[in-house]
């Protein structure tokens, strides 16, 4: 009897490990796409109308205008005629401080006709600045601090890289970490070669 209550007592253990790695999975999944599905239906501030901008390949990319950690703003459609890589990060997410420095190479390969936008999400500029120091990066950083672009954009996972061509519309998502190669293809793609 005292053999099966220790059988017993090991296969609850084990069922109890099972279900806290299958919660743990659960609820990373859930930070990944985002907890909140309510915010496909939340506009940003400033825009008119009852139906929600959604950003589509081949379709023209949603306005924004955001500050950069200067003080300027920027907005998106006064980049018409260059191609624009929007960057989406944040200071806590590893893939994304590996894949900035390529961005800051790419960015100062071509000034003339691409514009890296890094838009952070939601972070303070007291932990921005120091990243931004520290990787000696020179495009504009933007702060999304209400969320309201990544929100925009349906970013569900960082670093997520959107491209989008000289007639301001979408021609990529990139989710992930960007490699050497990726970029290069999507740069060619878009009319930007060596």
């Amino acid at each position: 009897m005292e053999k099966s209550v220790l059988a017993r007592g090991k296969i609850r253990q084990f069922l109890l490990v099972i279900l806290g790695i299958v919660i743990g999975l659960s609820a990373g999944t859930l930070i990944l796409v985002g907890l909140d599905p309510s915010w496909l239906l939340n506009q940003p501030e400033g825009s008119s109308g009852s139906q929600p901008v959604i950003p589509e390949v081949n379709q023209a990319a949603p306005d924004f205008a955001l500050t950069t950690l200067t003080g300027e703003s920027v907005r998106l459609s006064e980049l018409k005629g260059r191609v624009v890589a929007v960057n989406f990060w944040a200071t806590w997410c590893g893939p994304c401080r590996l894949e900035m420095p390529l961005l800051q190479t790419y960015a100062d390969r071509y000034p003339q006709d691409l514009t890296v936008l890094a838009v952070n999400d939601a972070e303070p500029i007291e932990k921005v600045q120091p990243y931004v120091d520290d990787l000696g990066l020179s495009f504009p950083i933007l702060l999304d601090e209400k969320e309201l672009v990544t929100r925009l954009y349906r970013v569900r996972g960082f670093p997520t890289t959107i491209f989008i061509d000289r007639d301001g519309k979408i021609r990529y998502q990139h989710l992930g970490l960007l490699m050497e190669d990726q970029l290069r293809g999507y740069l060619t793609e878009l009319g930007i070669e060596e």
